[in-house]
């Protein structure tokens, strides 16, 4: 059966209840014009040239009247604030990701001990994979909150996930509701961060985003090494319960200003004669929920979330499952959710009035680039950092602190050299050269750590490591966003960064799962080669705390040690593996010159 002309159909009633709503709005609009006096009616419907700090001059792209409700408040706060309100948004935005930078820091050094208060050091990924298989599902939503109803109302939504997530972490006290805990943890933070990101593009030149982000992830610079010593202390004197009830405390406290000063503006742009943005009206509640629906296209959303979830899901949990892969529930939640996934590309393109995902984006090659290798760096990366700190302290004798210093390599270095990656963008214009630099380091380091990844080994030549690692991560990190976002314009600069963090998440994810089921296959068995005495091997391979209560250099120690050694260099081989694709997704990119693209207008930095 041909079912194209089927999808036609749908997509023409659905548009057409569209327009008859807007003209039924339009037409309210233009009787309210009729009905005020003449110093209201003669307003500019945009805004007045005189009070742009760049002359006035008119961008390229979807213009003002036709942009996303969400769009046209950024743009108009941005035509109409002041320097120092400007300056205070950045400062505001360095602060969140301040308390985040101290909140993932302490988060990284603890998580694993939380999981063996549990018994379940072996899962420990598990909440993580779980809790990324949902934030992946939540990003294009999210995207589609911020552009239809507003940036300040969507970093309110994901700031309030974000405060439950820390009291539930604070106050979990099974291994499931530590679960469910990650899953607003991650859920919460992801979205803050994203739009956070989000309202520094809003606010930055493409020439100067890369400074822009630059600044608001520097602050990872200072949690690097205290993170891991306040980690310590709370896990000394106050336990791990504490270090999330403390941020539960704080993190409030940090948001709150960024949502009042947006909606301030935006007010004081809405009572100003610069910007006018016309509100839809004329709509009873019935034609009011189904606007919105359409508007936030409700369904593309559902058959999304849901889609993704069934079908990421069953690669985090299979291995619980009573027979693996043969589970009858892992095989429907995999086939209902590819089913999902291939409706939900089918609604978007044919019926969606207003699609979640612009079809474009899937024949932009810059897109696609920026895309896949933002997906094969995550899924590299996870296949072995997950436990990579717990080798530290059990193989090289690492405290807590200590083995937190060389995790967060990646923060001190990635902070200090993108300001010097933002200035090169900014004074060239052009970013893809740096991936001809990052991306074979980052494949060399990654082959040295097969090496020495494994007992008797150096800490300095781990640390050497993590240190050309995070050259080339956060280049990548930097040069993705900015390939993706050169590609389109302001009214998809939210999809553009959900597109790339729902993939980039599906990436790490299957990273995780990856190096749950190495580890799961093969550090159980490596036990049993390598340990002399086997009397306490559930024990052992259930926690680090029963590891490291064996004394350094005794024969239980070191049969564990081989064992860890044995799993890691599995996983790293792994994620080598899959890093070699990098180098075909940067051909895919283009060299976009930032100079030239004009997206933003208005007091921008």
């Amino acid at each position: 059966m041909n079912v194209r002309p089927l999808l036609q159909r749908a997509r023409s009633v659905f548009h057409r209840i569209k327009i008859d709503q807007d003209e039924a709005a339009s037409y309210s609009d233009e009787v309210d014009r009729q009905n005020v006096g003449p110093e209201k009616s003669e307003r500019p419907a945009r805004h007045a040239d005189e009070a742009l700090p760049n002359n006035g001059a008119e961008l390229p792209g979807v213009p003002f009247e036709e942009l996303q409700h969400g769009v046209q408040e950024v743009e108009a706060v941005a035509q109409t604030w002041s320097k120092v309100a400007l300056i205070f948004t950045f400062i505001n935005m360095w602060f969140l990701y301040f308390v985040y930078a101290w909140i993932s820091s302490i988060d990284g050094s603890l998580s694993t001990y939380v999981a063996s208060s549990f018994q379940q050091h072996s899962l420990s990924g598990l909440p993580t994979a779980i809790a990324d298989a949902c934030s992946a599902a939540l990003f294009l939503p999210v995207a589609k909150m911020m552009d239809t109803w507003g940036r300040a109302e969507g970093f309110l939504v994901m700031s309030v996930c974000s405060t439950i997530g820390l009291i539930l972490m604070a106050s979990c006290d099974s291994f499931p509701v530590y679960c469910a805990a990650n899953v607003f943890y991650y859920v919460g933070f992801g979205g803050m961060q994203f739009a956070v990101d989000v309202i520094t593009a809003d606010l930055s030149q493409l020439k100067n985003r890369a400074l822009a982000y630059a600044f608001t992830s520097s602050p990872y610079i200072i949690t690097a090494f205290a993170g891991p010593k306040v980690a310590n202390l709370f896990y000394d004197h106050t336990g791990w319960r504490w270090a999330y009830g403390t941020f539960a405390i704080i993190f409030p406290c940090v948001a709150a200003p960024l949502f009042f000063i947006l909606k301030y503006n935006l007010r004081k742009a809405k009572k100003g004669n610069t910007v006018v943005i016309r509100e839809k009206s004329g709509r009873n509640l019935f034609q009011s929920i189904w606007f919105w629906t359409l508007e936030f296209d409700l369904i593309g959303v559902f058959i999304f979330t849901a889609g993704l979830v069934l079908f990421e899901l069953p690669f985090d949990i299979a291995a619980e499952a009573p027979n693996g892969w043969g589970t009858d529930y892992i095989i429907a939640m995999i086939v209902v959710g590819f089913s999902m996934l291939f409706f939900f590309a089918l609604y978007e393109k044919y019926i969606a009035p207003t699609p979640l995902l612009p079809y474009s984006f899937l024949t932009n090659r810059t897109v696609v680039g920026a895309c896949l290798l933002d997906a094969t760096y995550q899924l590299s990366n996870y296949c072995w950092s997950n436990f990579f700190q717990n080798f530290l302290q059990v193989v090289n004798e690492l405290t807590i602190a200590e083995s937190g210093y060389v995790v967060n390599t990646f923060d001190v270095v990635s902070g200090v050299l993108l300001f010097f990656v933002g200035f090169a963008i900014r004074k060239t214009g052009r970013f893809k050269w740096l991936l001809y630099i990052s991306v074979p380091l980052y494949i060399f380091a990654q082959g040295l750590m097969i090496y020495f990844r494994r007992p008797g080994q150096s800490v300095g030549y781990q640390v050497m490591c993590q240190i050309f690692i995070s050259i080339g991560g956060s280049i990548f990190i930097l040069v993705q966003q900015l390939s993706i976002l050169a590609a389109v314009d302001h009214q998809h600069v939210a999809t553009a960064l959900a597109l790339l963090n729902v993939v980039g998440t599906i990436g790490d994810s299957a990273g995780l799962t990856i190096s749950t089921a190495i580890w799961n296959n093969t550090y159980k068995k490596a036990l049993i080669r390598y340990l002399p005495d086997l009397s306490n091997l559930e024990d052992i391979y259930g926690g680090v705390p029963e590891q490291l209560k064996y004394a350094p250099g005794t024969a239980m120690r070191l049969g564990i040690q081989e064992a860890y050694g044995y799993t890691q260099v599995r996983m790293l081989a792994a994620g080598l593996g899959v890093m070699g694709l990098a180098i075909l997704w940067t051909l895919l990119i283009k060299d976009i010159n930032l100079k030239k693209v004009a997206q933003v207008k208005g007091m921008v930095f």
